[in-house]
Parts: structure tokens; sequence; C-alpha cells
């Protein structure tokens, strides 16, 4: 899977510095100068943030009153950014929810183990609880139309075709896997999946079921596994 970082401080040298370091070890990353910057990325449906770089001295909102608003509406990774030598700030962050803080100056390796640590983390704890979630007679490999869905190992592929999937993607493809050849309600999937996206709605689940189809189907247009059942919601016919 391919991991998102968004980098949130307001000074241009550092999230630059911060945001091309991360570039290089091979993640995605955006950049925010502010709290406004950085809701109207996490809001934006073709982007799946999985970790936010977080600095706390930021205008405006705080980075501790962002971190409280955050874990109200989603359990993405959150790691504080601070200058601050005084522990207050840090404790008071890992309260309102941070998972972990670095402080400035920045060691780049260091917080590349911290990130590695946590996505680690969450990805680990994600697979668990949607593995557990599946009936007890469910495959954890399940095979469709030429692809082979490995849903312990988060890998889809077909012949030597590796597809990277966004964790939003990979859990809609494991809600869709679980639930073969029955109409599922756009309700019922945000049920299966809001809990890794922020602020869902409706037109969250069709920008989904479009990637997946971009991703997977032969004919993206003309769908043969991600059926729309109008006035109902979606099947999966891949099984």
């Amino acid at each position: 899977m391919s991991y998102h970082i968004l980098v949130v401080d307001d000074e241009v040298v550092t999230r630059t510095m911060v945001g091309g370091y991360f570039e290089k070890q091979g993640y995605s990353v955006s950049q925010a100068a502010d709290g406004k910057e950085m809701h109207k990325i996490m809001n934006e449906r073709h982007v799946d943030v999985d970790l936010v770089l977080l600095d706390i001295n930021l205008p405006g909102e705080d980075g501790l009153m962002l971190t409280r608003d955050l874990r109200s509406k989603s359990d993405v990774g959150i790691i504080l950014i601070t200058a601050r030598t005084d522990s207050i700030d840090r404790i008071v962050g890992l309260e309102m929810g941070a998972d972990d803080y670095c402080t400035k100056p920045l060691e780049l390796r260091e917080l590349l183990v911290r990130v590695r640590n946590l996505l680690w983390r969450i990805s680990r704890s994600n697979t668990a609880m949607l593995v557990e979630s599946l009936p007890p007679e469910n495959d954890k490999i399940v095979n469709f139309s030429g692809w082979t869905f490995d849903i312990e190992r988060r890998a889809l592929s077909r012949e030597d075709d590796t597809v990277k999937l966004t964790k939003a993607e990979y859990e809609m493809l494991v809600a869709f896997t679980a639930n073969p050849n029955r109409v599922l309600s756009r309700e019922r999937i945000l049920n299966l999946i809001s809990h890794r996206v922020d602020a869902p709605n409706d037109r969250t689940v069709d920008v989904l079921v479009r990637r997946l189809r971009n991703k997977i189907e032969a004919e993206p247009k003309k769908p043969q596994l991600f059926i729309t059942v109008h006035g109902e919601g979606y099947m999966f016919a891949g099984r």
C-alpha cells in the first residue's frame, strides 16, 4: 500500500524540507500552512491521509486544538511537532489523542522511524479489525476475475501486476469481497469504512467505487465487478 502523509507547519522551510524528505522515502506527501489548509486537504475526495505531522505552534487554531478536532472525526495517525522543551504541551497533546511527538530541531531519520512505527501499528490494528469482521468461513485470500486479493497482507495482484490501494480503497474491497453478490447500500458501506474516512458521506462511496473500477475493471465504464444497483447501492459480482 502507498501511504499519504500530510505535513502541517507554518514555517515554509521546515514544511518543504520535511515534505521533500518523505517524498524521497517513497511516501505521498501533501503540505498545509495552517488548520484551514489542513481541513481542506483532509476533506478532498481523492485524498486519503494516513498520518499528519502537525506543528503545535500554528497561527489561528494551534496544533493542540487541531489534534482534538481531528481525533473527534478520525483515527488518522498524528505526530505532534514542537519547538518547546516544556513537557506540558506534549502531555496535553497526547491526552487529546496524538499518537507521538517529535521536537525541533528535527532529526529527520528519527522522525522517519517514528512515522514508520506508527504506520505499522495502525496497519496491524486496521487489518486485525477488518479480518476479525469477516465471517469465519470467509477466505483470507480471495480470487476473482484473475485477481488475487490477500486480505491479511493487504496485497492485490494479477499475474505479475501488483496494484497499489489506498487505505480506504483496501477497506472498501474487503467489504465487497466479504459480501459477494449482495447489494450493499451506501449507508451500509459507510458503516464498514467510515471509521477510516474523514467526514464521509454518500459521495465518498461513489468516488471510491469509481477508483476501484479504474484500477481493477477491464473496462471501467462498463463495469462487470462493481455493479451499480440504481436506487439501492452497489453489488460485487466477482465471486
